[in-house]
């Protein structure tokens, strides 16, 4: 059954949210379709360019992102907190760059001596643009209409190009953002795109370890792993995450063809995360499902904050850490 999205995110219970959309029937509108031969891996230029955007406008943090050719993964964190400490001004002025003010908000910024009906109403209007700068189905309309509008122009025709509203899950816990993260950044290894992962250059990996792209994607930095807090940044040390998405790439999976020669690094010991759960958990058939991801307690935690009696989820099995 489909949730309302206020249940599926909520600052509150946590900023973490992994977001996958996809084309309408699936069809490679961001690659080379099949059927017609026609090329449209430009377009995953535009999605970069349209996330570095949005990064600039919404008070909305990118912990990764992968474009593939019929979809796209982000992780996102989500900053209220932010949003809510930003000047009348700056909400105006991040406002206009996706969208025209309107006559009355335009008057106020100018200047005009208008009344305090007129102030009061154009204050409404600011402090719902504020809310709406840390909201994740803003954010993702921003993106997706953006885009879909793009590609009907470009052609010349009409009708859908994402086949419907996006699919979210709240990332619960440390452990759970870590298979997220891997998961994304593995996604076109796995689909034998690339020998390997840092090879494509449409995932935050390869960002991350290569000239930034143009213009830049403002990405959440790696912050070592004696921060437990997944409200500050990322809490591994950029080594040991890329130890670990290596290592899980050498893993031959029978689901999916692509994989590179296996290794183990010592991050997993660090995290008390056992090996056979973790690759489990990127499995795309496991993380994929279900409306968060996290450990069974903060399953259950979740479950609780919404008189829920429990959530549909996948997490990895660990140690305390």
């Amino acid at each position: 059954m489909t949730r309302p999205r206020s249940e599926l995110v909520c600052p509150a219970a946590t900023p973490w949210y992994h977001c996958v959309c996809r084309c309408v029937r699936r069809a490679f509108l961001c690659g080379e379709d099949r059927l017609t031969g026609h090329d449209y891996s430009h377009r995953k230029q535009w999605v970069l360019e349209r996330l570095a955007l949005l990064s600039q406008v919404f008070c909305i943090d990118l912990g990764a992102y992968a474009v593939m050719a019929n979809h796209y993964h982000l992780v996102v964190r989500l900053a209220p907190e932010r949003a809510a400490s930003l000047s009348d001004e700056a909400v105006v002025t991040r406002w206009s760059r996706l969208f025209a003010l309107p006559t009355l908000v335009s008057r106020w910024q100018l200047g005009e001596n208008l009344s305090d009906t007129e102030k009061t109403a154009a204050l409404a209007i600011l402090n719902d643009w504020r809310e709406r700068l840390a909201d994740l189905s803003w954010y993702m309309r921003c993106l997706n209409e953006h885009i879909a509008r793009r590609a009907n122009a470009e052609e010349a025709c009409s009708g859908r190009f994402w086949e419907g509203r996006f699919k979210s899950q709240a990332i619960l816990d440390d452990a759970g953002l870590l298979a997220c993260l891997v998961y994304v950044d593995l996604n076109p290894l796995r689909a034998q795109l690339v020998a390997t992962p840092e090879a494509s250059p449409h995932i935050s990996l390869k960002q991350r370890i290569d000239t930034p792209p143009e213009p830049a994607i403002p990405l959440l930095p790696f912050i070592g792993n004696h921060r437990s807090s997944l409200t500050e940044g990322l809490p591994y040390t950029l080594t040991d995450y890329l130890h670990l998405v290596d290592w899980t790439g050498r893993i031959q999976r029978p689901d999916r063809p692509g994989y590179i020669a296996p290794d183990t690094p010592p991050i997993l010991s660090r995290l008390g995360i056992e090996s056979a759960d973790f690759l489990a958990t990127v499995s795309r058939y496991k993380l994929s499902q279900g409306s968060v991801i996290g450990c069974p307690l903060h399953r259950r935690h979740h479950a609780k904050l919404f008189k829920r009696r429990r959530l549909m989820g996948r997490g990895p099995s660990f140690a305390s850490h």
